[in-house]
């Protein structure tokens, strides 16, 4: 298989594309009103308004407002980078890890333990609390524990980023969609949980089912991995044995105390970007200090794990600046009006999946889950009503299409994010996930059409 270019390269490319689309799709517009503190649209209210087309001036300050209006993920990044550079000169991690994969290999039955555990972990947290960005913090833990494990930087990744999205995707309380979402609709918050929690178990086997298949796939054969042609293929480091001693100890028990707080503070005082990097930076700088690493040492540290993030905050950037020229295109609203007048049209079940596909479909020029939620809900609701579908299954639909397409999708910071801090080609990524996605998608499909046949909301 050709393999396809570097990432910013395709950031790059579908930035052209966004701008060709300008001039392609008309512009317009919905109205929009303030209901429960978010601005929502108002259905019926579309009209086409001035042609707003992107000019070549946009290709070149797209990045900049990217990086302007991702200021806050991308310092995120940064500071949650440079505070793994502190965390790695303690030598608490990989001293952790090299106990963890001694145990595994003396207990071979553990390795098929312990992942579908983390993952299981991360599904919880994508279904609850709606974890995303958060993954780009745990990649930089699963990516070396894969590694030991003489496993490849695709595990690592998929460990904590798919089993997050499964969670994400087939959701129980997650505030940022679910919530959101339902509100709009008018529907009892969180109501429904018996089926989503049966949706979130599916969705979570399925993929513990295929990943472990890859890990056992290399297990037997690492050379059956998907990276082994690529360049900066991630392979095992003969490292000497690092002490375990009591200041390493008392590291981990720090990091563990931090994940803890992290929980804490997410589900209970609503924590996001500012406060969690805050957490991550105080425990790179306390371990260090735990044990006794020289100041400059410290700032060096700091600065290579910050250096090392570098790729993923301009890919962030880019796919930021991407979505930008939509907006100032004016044509996310025109794609969301064609496509809600050609589902009008359909019979009910084809105009169900018809929503789940249009959901998917918006995903990659709106990848945001509560700005996808507060755009199509004002009209998906009351359409599902003309159509005799409960707005419960809307919800649904929604929470599908903008759930599962979030792991592959080119326009999503995260997601290109993640693959270029585990240096994992985007074509790779979708050779491996794409089968996964498939199956998901379409066992998605199925689940959506069981409550419209069975009492289930």
């Amino acid at each position: 298989m050709k393999k396809l270019p570097d990432t910013l390269v395709i950031a790059t490319t579908i930035l052209l594309l966004f701008i060709g689309l300008t001039w392609l799709i008309p512009a317009g517009e919905y109205s929009r009103e303030i209901m429960n503190g978010r601005n929502v649209l108002i259905p019926d209210s579309y009209q086409q308004v001035e042609e707003a087309p992107q000019g070549i001036a946009s290709f070149f300050t797209a990045p900049m407002k990217g990086f302007i209006s991702a200021g806050e993920v991308i310092a995120f990044i940064f500071i949650v980078g440079g505070a793994f550079g502190m965390l790695n000169k303690t030598g608490a991690i990989e001293a952790g890890l090299q106990r963890l994969v001694e145990f595994s290999n003396q207990h071979a039955i553990y390795k098929k333990i312990i992942i579908p555990f983390v993952i299981v972990v991360f599904s919880i947290a994508g279904a609850t609390f709606g974890m995303s960005e958060e993954v780009l913090v745990f990649i930089l833990i699963t990516i070396p524990m894969a590694k030991a494990m003489k496993l490849d930087a695709i595990v690592g990744v998929a460990i904590p980023f798919v089993g997050a999205g499964a969670g994400f995707a087939g959701a129980v309380s997650n505030p940022f969609t679910i919530g959101i979402a339902q509100g709009i609709a008018e529907v009892p918050l969180f109501s429904g949980w018996e089926y989503r929690i049966f949706v979130w178990f599916v969705f979570t086997i399925i993929t513990i089912i295929y990943i472990m298949s890859y890990v056992m796939k290399l297990s037997d054969n690492p050379s059956a991995s998907l990276l082994k042609n690529e360049e900066g293929e991630t392979k095992i480091d003969t490292t000497e044995n690092i002490d375990f001693n009591y200041q390493r100890m008392l590291v981990l028990l720090l990091f563990v105390l931090g994940i803890v707080g992290l929980g804490i503070g997410v589900a209970k005082y609503e924590w996001y970007m500012i406060e969690i990097g805050g957490l991550f930076f105080a425990i790179g700088l306390l371990s260090c200090l735990i044990c006794k690493i020289h100041v400059d040492e410290i700032s060096k540290g700091f600065t290579s794990g910050a250096k090392d993030m570098m790729t993923a905050a301009l890919v962030v950037a880019f796919c930021k600046g991407i979505l930008i020229v939509a907006s100032d295109g004016k044509i996310i609203d025109s794609v969301l009006y064609g496509i809600a007048t050609v589902v009008s049209d359909l019979p009910k079940v084809m105009s169900l999946e018809a929503m789940f596909i249009f959901q998917s479909a918006l995903n990659t020029f709106l990848p945001s889950g509560s700005g996808q939620a507060a755009l199509t809900m004002p009209i998906m609701a009351p359409l599902s009503d003309l159509l005799g579908i409960s707005r419960q299954s809307a919800v649904l639909a929604f929470q599908f299409g903008d759930g599962l397409t979030n792991l592959i999708i080119p326009t999503s910071g995260v997601t290109m994010g993640v693959l270029s801090i585990a240096k994992i080609p985007y074509g790779v990524w979708v050779k491996w996930m794409g089968p996964l996605l498939g199956i998901l998608m379409v066992v998605a499909a199925i689940l959506l059409l069981v409550p419209m046949y069975f009492s289930v909301w």
